[in-house]
């Protein structure tokens, strides 16, 4: 594989790592200077329990369709590279389609963010097969990826989105 583009995949993936970082802290910065006095009255024990149950949710999502997770459950070996690619990017979006109706409970931002990082992990997945030679098998497709993964100093974009929901489901907590 050619190192200008796996320094051009790199570069991105820390792009969106750094945005998805900076737009999540300016926000809570935003909340934190606006003073909630009084809870609203639709916010009742029955509608928080449902949004924090769908925060619970999206969590388990954000870890079932993260790649490395994602890999080692689906690593079949015999399949070849584009095989591996399609059940990869097809798990990723029946787990993603299993979980749509949880945006009705959660923030737009949340729902961005497990958006995102769906989309992020399918374009991971086709960038590589894209670069890698058609004739390459699925097992190398998926360590590949791993390594793609591992070589990321600031940390993988699965953690970030699950900070990010835990952060604001605990803020139903209060």
């Amino acid at each position: 594989m050619d190192t200008t583009t796996m320094f051009l995949i790199a570069f991105g993936l820390l792009v969106i790592i750094a945005g998805l970082y900076f737009f999540y802290y300016m926000r809570d910065k935003k909340v934190d200077n606006i003073q909630l006095t009084q809870p609203s009255a639709t916010d009742n024990l029955n509608t928080k329990q449902l949004k924090l149950q769908a925060y619970e949710r999206l969590v388990i999502l954000a870890e079932r369709i993260a790649l490395p997770n994602l890999i080692s459950r689906s690593n079949e070996p015999g399949l070849s590279m584009r095989e591996m690619q399609s059940l990869l990017t097809q798990t990723i979006r029946q787990e993603f389609d299993y979980n749509l109706s949880q945006q009705i409970y959660v923030s737009n931002e949340a729902w961005e963010a497990i958006r995102t990082l769906k989309d992020q992990n399918i374009h991971i997945i086709n960038q590589m097969a894209g670069i890698l030679p058609a004739e390459t098998s699925g097992v190398e497709l998926n360590r590949r990826i791993l390594e793609l993964l591992m070589s990321q100093p600031q940390g993988s974009m699965h953690s970030l989105v699950q900070e990010a929901l835990s952060h604001e489901a605990r803020k139903l907590m209060v």
